[in-house]
């Protein structure tokens, strides 16, 4: 009898165990399920990220070639136009003051650059310029001053009314504030020369008068101007040069009153002194 009821009890507790493991089964294979698919969208974004780091790297080492590449041309660049100029030839020193002074300049006007001449054409059209502003044109001067740079050159013509008076080569006090702004340009940059051009209209000079004809005249301004650079405002004698043009380079027609006043005029013309250029590396 015992033994008839043990062996329900015996099947029973089989049945139930077989299913508790059976539901624990399944409990486990979806979690491994589960962590099949974590795992493998796991790995697709890890495959993901590293696409996108490896596309990163290939940009910056482009970045970085390019930077190269830019570094390298402007390195050939800043020597090619460190050449020979006729027979000077720059010492290392030089060399590298002047690639610190091209540093400064437009480098596109530098990339046109062919010699040295050139180079250092830049370089001092460079600080004139920085020194040549608005402040040279005092108010109510603005039609009688023109100013043109044209590359390294500067060329400042002032009508002849606001210098001298009519048929007069002594330059008028009134000047002297234009005359002492315009030194203040000149003696901020040592490699100039400046070069003062007397001008004159058409009209013969009367019989009799004191100056001969238009190229007495245009002399005479010319060198008058000079001097009250040179004794009033300390322009260093050897920068100036002095030429008279007389009536034979107009701008404007001189039949008429309009036309001739334009004519006479006083032209500054600022040059680049090469030579002393190098003379100023030399000294550095």
């Amino acid at each position: 009898m015992k033994m008839k009821l043990a062996l329900p009890l015996i099947a029973g507790a089989l049945i139930f165990t077989s299913c508790v493991s059976k539901k624990k089964y399944v409990e486990l294979q979806d979690q491994y399920n589960e962590s099949q698919s974590a795992l493998m969208k796991t790995q697709v974004e890890k495959e993901e990220i590293e696409a996108k780091y490896a596309a990163i790297e290939d940009r910056v080492a482009n970045y970085n070639a390019k930077i190269k590449s830019l570094s390298e041309e402007n390195e050939d660049l800043e020597m090619n136009s460190l050449r020979k100029y006729d027979n000077v030839v720059l010492s290392n020193k030089e060399k590298e003051q002047m690639k610190k002074a091209l540093a400064n300049v437009d480098q596109q006007e530098l990339a046109q650059a062919e010699t040295l001449e050139d180079s250092m054409n830049l370089i001092i059209s460079y600080n004139l310029k920085k020194n040549l502003d608005n402040n040279l044109v005092a108010e109510g001067e603005e039609d009688d001053i023109n100013i043109d740079i044209d590359d390294t050159v500067v060329m400042i013509n002032i009508s002849d009314k606001l210098l001298f008076n009519s048929g007069s080569y002594r330059v008028n006090p009134k000047a002297n504030d234009l005359l002492g702004r315009l030194a203040e340009v000149i003696n901020s940059e040592p490699a100039l020369e400046v070069m003062i051009e007397g001008h004159t209209d058409a009209r013969t000079v009367k019989n009799g008068a004191y100056i001969k004809d238009n190229w007495e005249l245009s002399v005479e301004r010319s060198t008058a101007v000079i001097r009250t650079l040179q004794e009033k405002f300390n322009v260093a004698p050897e920068k100036l040069i002095a030429a008279g043009r007389s009536s034979y380079n107009p701008i404007a027609d001189n039949e008429t009153a309009d036309g001739r006043s334009k004519n006479r005029r006083t032209r500054i013309v600022i040059l680049p002194n090469l030579d002393k250029f190098l003379a100023l590396l030399s000294a550095n």
